[in-house]
């Protein structure tokens, strides 16, 4: 489980803090952050990883500089002087549970954004780190056995690694730390780690366009799905053992979702090299029908595979940022793809769906309702994104066992009533 926290942070001015749950549903009107919201978690899982500075500007997000980030007013305002971020992670360690936070300032520096003040911390032990003048940070560690104050500033222009705060934590030149207070704060940089070892799988909200022909390459992994052909391709050549593994597991949601039954790898020579198609086939009843090309079937299936083999593949990260992955797809393989995301979630996995689609909240109501998967009403968290005048404000709305919205806002139920009315004619 995750919480995350921001202030100042784009459109969102406002102290707020929400939960991410196994499947966390992003819905509201355009414009209303969440995308930004799906950059922020990006950034911060990477910060809580391994130290480094968050990047706002990596595919497929890229909110600019620290003038785009801060929220701006307007008028006497103007624009925030700094923004705050928090994660908190908590995972089981043996019968009981662990929690560690991550919070960070961010202040500009020429147009970018640095972090002024870093505090990493769990139960027991802390680390905060404050940007004084020159770029270069005073630090202070506490744990249980005392507090201590670093004898000199750290150099980190470029706030780069925890290896830099590891190194100076045995020198003596900055601390005076008996060994048991170090180790506690290598268990503490352990423990940031531990809650997340891998980056996120970012999806784009558009995917990239068929082709008629592909060719052969080194397989590499992009938020379009441009390279969604080349893997395919790479794994039939080098293991076919996983790609026969993956094929049926695309054919399974194909056949669920309507989309298609059969999906192929046809090359045209004798050898890996040379161009491939990729190929769909549609069955009618007891009578199959023809491999059609990837490009001839219609666009809906070109932009739902990255998705759906990103999610699928053998190597695929704990955690996805998908944004709208309904595109181009009709109701029925919308709510396939719901189906879908409870699998991976009661499976262990950590989603993070952006969507205008009406099916995908349905489909996952009923799924929680009809205990099919595993799937529970705690595993689930809808974020509703609300304007409110400059300001938009994310409300978190749970289900209970029978799928029924519960905490919802009421302007989210505002709009869907005065639609049915107007479905049955009152006024």
């Amino acid at each position: 489980m995750f919480r995350v926290g921001f202030e100042n942070f784009r459109c969102f001015r406002k102290r707020q803090s929400v939960r991410l749950t196994p499947l966390t549903l992003l819905v509201g009107e355009n414009s209303t952050g969440k995308t930004s919201f799906m950059a922020m978690v990006r950034a911060l899982r990477t910060a809580l990883m391994d130290g480094t500075t968050p990047d706002f500007k990596e595919d497929p997000y890229d909110l600019g500089s620290f003038e785009d980030i801060a929220n701006q007013r307007g008028g006497r305002a103007g624009r925030a002087r700094e923004f705050q971020l928090e994660i908190e992670a908590e995972r089981r360690k043996g019968s009981g549970k662990e929690t560690g936070s991550l919070n960070l300032t961010f202040t500009d520096a020429a147009g970018l954004f640095l972090p002024a003040r870093w505090r990493l911390a769990n139960d027991t032990c802390s680390m905060d780190l404050e940007l004084k003048k020159g770029k270069a940070f005073d630090m202070e560690l506490t744990t249980g056995r005392g507090s201590w104050k670093s004898r000199k500033s750290i150099g980190m222009p470029d706030f780069s690694s925890l290896r830099i705060l590891l190194h100076a934590i045995h020198d003596p030149d900055y601390f005076d730390m008996p060994r048991d207070s170090i180790r506690d704060v290598h268990d503490l940089f352990g423990l940031a780690r531990g809650f997340v070892d891998e980056q996120p799988c970012a999806s784009a909200p558009v995917r990239s366009a068929p082709k008629r022909t592909y060719d052969p390459g080194r397989p590499y992994w992009d938020p379009e799905g441009d390279s969604i052909p080349t893997y395919y391709a790479d794994l039939l050549f080098r293991d076919r053992g996983k790609w026969e593994k993956l094929k049926h597991a695309l054919e399974q949601f194909g056949k669920d979702s309507g989309l298609f039954d059969e999906i192929s790898i046809k090359t045209l020579g004798n050898r890996e090299s040379e161009p491939f198609q990729i190929q769909i086939r549609k069955s009618g009843g007891k009578a199959k029908g023809p491999f059609r090309n990837l490009i001839d079937v219609g666009y809906g299936v070109s932009q739902a595979l990255p998705v759906v083999t990103a999610l699928l593949r053998e190597s695929a990260p704990n955690m996805f940022l998908i944004q709208q992955p309904e595109v181009h797809l009709h109701p029925s393989a919308q709510a396939s793809l719901a189906s879908l995301f409870c699998d991976l979630a009661s499976s262990g996995r950590n989603l993070l769906v952006e969507t205008h689609s009406d099916y995908i909240i349905d489909r996952t109501r009923m799924e929680v309702r009809d205990d099919r998967c595993g799937i529970g009403p705690e595993d689930v968290t809808i974020l509703y994104f609300e304007r409110d005048d400059l300001d938009v404000v994310v409300h978190s709305m749970a289900l209970d066992s029978q799928g029924n919205l519960l905490d919802a806002p009421k302007a989210y139920r505002e709009f869907f009533r005065k639609e049915t009315q107007r479905l049955f004619g009152i006024r």
